[in-house]
């Protein structure tokens, strides 16, 4: 039963995506990378470099295509893609998608209600805890600070482990995560910091380990954020997710996190499924004032990425 499983379809042609494809081809596995945000196009073959740490370097060849060309996907399908565009992509894949699995590999919280309000019947949820750069169209730098734990949003467990076997390399490690919720809210507040402090300073992911003032804000926002995780019933305890903060940091010393990646570049930013989700949250339960740091700190991320949308214009 799990012959048409063994295909990948990696949908988002970034960072993350084209080390996904590079380390699944270079393990043997069928793999295709789709682009996220082109919907017709030529398909064509791509040398995609990998640059991991301590200086090995790793190449593939890997097709690039565009979603117009599959009547139907069947296999598992790797979202890789921006989560703003969650909405319209899962409209687009209900009618290609019948029984495959979707797995999320997105940051933010809530990220997958689309797929589960267009009934989607196997959701699953990556926490990615590496670190990937664009150096050019063909070029990425990738570092891994931990092994990513992969989780059941809805749909069959017994599928879980296949899927984690499949995507699993030794360049690009993933593991079973039964609790899967309380981890994404522990990532979603690490990216709550990095995404909103780093590019706000415009500086790189090891300020946390290196400057005392910028890990005290940060530990503010993290503050904010477990006291809204708690009151939905999810228990994180702060020294851990400071611990973890500080990990990522000192592994990705000198990398930019991906929101001043989308900035400097002149692209949209996913600060409204990582801060502004928070603040989502914090209203409904009538706190909006206790993650006034989190909202701050949120507000001024997208008005810089605003101000720098429309300078490109």
């Amino acid at each position: 039963m799990y012959d048409s499983l063994n295909q990948v379809f990696i949908i988002g042609a970034g960072a993350i995506g084209k080390v996904l494809a590079v380390c699944l081809k270079l393990a043997g596995r069928d793999v295709e990378l789709i682009r996220g945000t082109i919907s017709e196009g030529v398909r064509r073959t791509e040398r995609i470099r990998v640059e991991f740490a301590d200086g090995i370097i790793k190449e593939a060849d890997i097709e690039i295509t565009t979603l117009a060309e599959y009547s139907s996907l069947n296999g598992i399908v790797v979202l890789a893609s921006k989560s703003y565009g969650n909405e319209q992509l899962s409209a687009v894949l209900k009618d290609k998608i019948s029984h495959s699995p979707i797995v999320l590999f997105q940051n933010g919280l809530g990220i997958e209600q689309p797929f589960l309000d267009n009934n989607f019947l196997q959701v699953y949820r990556c926490v990615l805890f590496v670190t990937s750069q664009s150096i050019n169209e063909t070029t990425v730098r990738f570092k891994p600070v931990a092994s990513c734990p992969i989780g059941l949003i809805k749909g069959a467990p017994h599928l879980l482990n296949h899927i984690v076997d499949i995507l699993n390399t030794p360049m690009f490690g993933f593991k079973v995560e039964p609790g899967i919720e309380a981890t994404v809210w522990k990532k979603a507040i690490i990216n709550c910091v990095f995404n909103s402090i780093c590019p706000l300073l415009d500086v790189d992911n090891g300020i946390f380990h290196r400057d005392k003032a910028a890990l005290q804000i940060g530990r503010k926002v993290i503050e904010e954020c477990i006291g809204i995780a708690k009151d939905k019933g999810i228990l994180l305890n702060a020294i851990e997710v400071e611990g973890a903060l500080l990990q990522i940091s000192k592994s990705s010393d000198g990398q930019l996190i991906s929101t001043l990646q989308d900035i400097q570049n002149h692209r949209r930013t996913e600060i409204e499924t990582l801060n502004f989700a928070v603040l989502k949250i914090a209203k409904s339960l009538n706190k909006e004032h206790t993650v006034e740091t989190t909202k701050l700190l949120g507000e001024l991320t997208r008005i810089k990425a605003e101000f720098n949308l429309q300078k490109a214009l």
